[in-house]
């Protein structure tokens, strides 16, 4: 029996990003498949209280600055040197996150290996639909087709349920890693994960 990987997924976490590409590793080492779950991560936020941790964090002394360095520590580990912080963090994920909606699993996977790095190696704007058009197009993808129905209310909904739903499992932010109803937080956890597929 193939053993799943739910990842709750927001495109505006560079967490997100970070975690993404070993998870792929992980699955592939142990057999698994990964399913995307699309939820927006700033409605998380509000629906849970949390707040994102460069905010949260930026009156403990030295905080701040130690998450860097660990995050530098995980881009130096996993090679991750094409990775540039976004100009436009953080910035609104709304649009792709309805497209992953609209989209099925198989085509979330490709739409994450073409938009990430699309938005953290080469910069572009994602809200700009603009920006995101051609990246799509490039990869075959009818890139107003798509863009499209992220103005459909049902996409739009499935979007909002997502992230209700997300929260009343206890999810609280990004990434969040389901294996069956064990949940694991953080790309720190992607070792766990792994520990427990090969279990």
């Amino acid at each position: 029996m193939i053993k799943t990987i739910e990842l709750i997924f927001d495109f505006v976490s560079p967490n997100a990003y970070f975690a993404y590409y070993p998870l792929k590793d992980i699955a592939a080492r142990t057999g698994a498949s990964i399913e995307i779950t699309p939820v927006f991560l700033a409605g998380m936020h509000k629906h849970t209280g949390n707040a994102p941790p460069f905010i949260r964090d930026a009156e403990v002394k030295g905080k701040n600055e130690y998450a860097m360095l660990e995050m530098n520590r995980f881009i130096a580990r996993h090679g991750f040197n094409d990775w540039t912080m976004n100009p436009k963090f953080p910035f609104n994920s709304v649009t792709l996150q309805r497209l992953l909606c609209a989209a099925g699993n198989a085509d979330r996977l490709k739409i994450l290996d073409i938009m990430l790095p699309a938005i953290w190696h080469d910069a572009i704007d994602p809200a700009d639909p603009e920006a995101v058009g051609p990246v799509l197009m490039a990869a075959g993808y009818d890139a107003a087709e798509l863009l499209m129905q992220t103005q459909d209310p049902a996409v739009k909904q499935a979007l909002m349920d997502n992230t209700e739903a997300a929260v009343a499992r206890g999810a609280f932010g990004i990434p969040t890693f389901y294996i069956g109803t064990e949940m694991f937080f953080g790309k720190e956890r992607l070792g766990q994960i792994e520990d427990m597929l090969a279990g």
